[in-house]
């Protein structure tokens, strides 16, 4: 039998287990759950639960096959499309950019990187231009195969899981909103720590489920197996041996990124995997959203005028559309060209859209 909230004492001391899980948890392994939510984006049926002893949060039961709807029909389902678009190109080489910014830091000498989840390949293919040794995983055969014919990338088209590679070949590991998405993240994590060279880097970025930027209707969705905050994150590199460097919040709470670092001489224990008093925060934070609340707030507007704007950016930018290749040999050149300035990236200019 499993507990719902509502079943629990309200008093965060009283939060104590008072049912058994049908699964165990994937980062502590108790069995102590809770029902955290019973639907998700657009009120569809969908059962989250959370470990009471650590605060990991999952779906349970799966709502779908994860290898079919990965390769086949994620981008579908939120994109609209099997490959690309324009837009999309757009959108995701300045996000490209902006993760670059995030990484630079550790590409002061050029590094052989694999990228996790690579998608469409614009981040890979800036860091190609720059001079970086890269491979790219990506499960979605119609993105992957678009990034290898487009950009000429070397990318895995498959699930990490299942990827042969050698291990102690990278010096750098890149994994953009996909930890999330997979079955068994702590298995990937641990592939993924056999692949790096000593002193190797793993990036991790994921979203952040103490957000409250998201309208609370949409904090669930089918997509999303696994949901972290950074306690949970953090515990789960370190139950596979890395070490944490750091890590960055974003500016509205939506995002954590993680760095972490394969150090064997001086790995971390093995770590107590229990976290005090975080599945009560999870709680308490995923309960006080209302609809009431959030609407209450300038987030959701600030939210519809930058999507506006990007909207109207992305018309502009892409009006005279020739290839995904020639578009990011000039939204790239124009940034780069000009990165000591520290030019903001939301500065579209004029001429890269159309041939001159």
């Amino acid at each position: 039998m499993m507990a719902t909230l509502e079943s629990l004492p309200v008093t965060p001391s009283a939060l104590v287990p008072r049912a058994v899980g049908a699964s165990p948890c994937h980062l502590c392994g108790s069995v102590e759950i809770a029902v955290l939510a019973n639907r998700g984006r657009r009120g569809k049926p969908l059962r989250t639960v959370i470990c009471l002893q650590c605060g990991l949060v999952w779906l349970d039961p799966l709502p779908h096959n994860p290898r079919e709807f990965y390769a086949h029909l994620y981008r579908i389902h939120y994109k609209g499309t099997y490959v690309p678009r324009p837009k999309h190109i757009l959108r995701a080489g300045k996000l490209a950019l902006s993760r670059y910014q995030t990484i630079r830091p550790w590409l002061a000498t050029p590094q052989v990187i694999l990228d996790v989840g690579s998608g469409g390949g614009e981040f890979l293919y800036l860091l190609q231009k720059l001079g970086h040794c890269v491979r790219g995983i990506e499960p979605n055969q119609g993105y992957a195969r678009y990034a290898i014919e487009e950009y000429g990338l070397q990318i895995d088209v498959g699930f990490v899981q299942d990827v042969p590679l050698a291990e102690e070949q990278f010096d750098l590991i890149t994994m953009w909103h996909v930890l999330e998405h997979t079955e068994k993240p702590g298995e990937v994590l641990t592939k993924l720590c056999s692949m790096l060279k000593e002193k190797g880097m793993l990036i991790i970025e994921v979203p952040n489920i103490e957000a409250t930027c998201q309208a609370p209707q949409n904090t669930f969705h089918e997509a999303h197996i696994f949901n972290f905050n950074l306690l949970t994150l953090q515990k789960l590199t370190e139950k596979v041996g890395l070490t944490k460097i750091g890590h960055v919040v974003s500016i509205d709470g939506g995002n954590i990124t993680l760095f972490v670092q394969k150090d064997w001489q001086n790995r971390p224990t093995f770590p107590t995997l229990v976290i005090p008093g975080n599945a009560e925060k999870i709680i308490r934070i995923v309960k006080g959203r209302t609809i009431l609340k959030h609407y209450m707030t300038t987030t959701p507007y600030r939210r519809l005028l930058r999507r506006f704007w990007q909207y109207l950016e992305e018309q502009y930018g892409t009006r005279c559309f020739l290839s995904g290749r020639l578009l990011l040999d000039r939204l790239y050149a124009y940034y780069l060209s000009n990165w000591g300035q520290e030019k903001p990236l939301k500065a579209f200019p004029a001429h890269l859209g159309c041939s001159e």
